[in-house]
């Protein structure tokens, strides 16, 4: 019998998406400290740490799960609270909304697990 995922994220200062989704995972969840993202062109890639983020302001670790997705057989689900995930370059200042460099999303689906540091 397959474990379902279900996520449900709000939208809020951290990002302004509002959706309920349901995957089926492959394997169990595991938490999640960085993800490995490559935009404009960046072909190495940079790390970023990720959390779960919540509306309230609060944050935990995130969390990452094997699924299965259409479009690749499987991918690796990157989520975290009721306000999704928050990013940062590794190392940076601390979280807030308001500090510069970091940004949210609902969720991240990679498709690399080598794009992700696991706990």
């Amino acid at each position: 019998m397959e474990a379902l995922v279900f996520l449900d994220v709000e939208e809020g200062p951290n990002q302004p998406l509002s959706l309920q989704l349901v995957f089926s995972a492959l394997e169990p969840e595991r938490q999640v400290l960085k993800v490995r993202t490559y935009d404009r062109g960046d072909t190495s890639g940079t790390w970023h740490d990720v959390v779960a983020w919540n509306n309230a302001g609060t944050w935990a670790s995130a969390t990452g799960v094997k699924v299965e997705d259409s479009g690749q057989a499987f991918a690796y689900l990157v989520y975290g609270g009721d306000a999704g995930v928050r990013l940062r370059p590794a190392g940076s200042a601390d979280w807030a909304i308001a500090a510069p460099g970091q940004w949210g999303e609902s969720h991240l689906l990679l498709t690399e697990d080598q794009d992700i540091e696991w706990a």
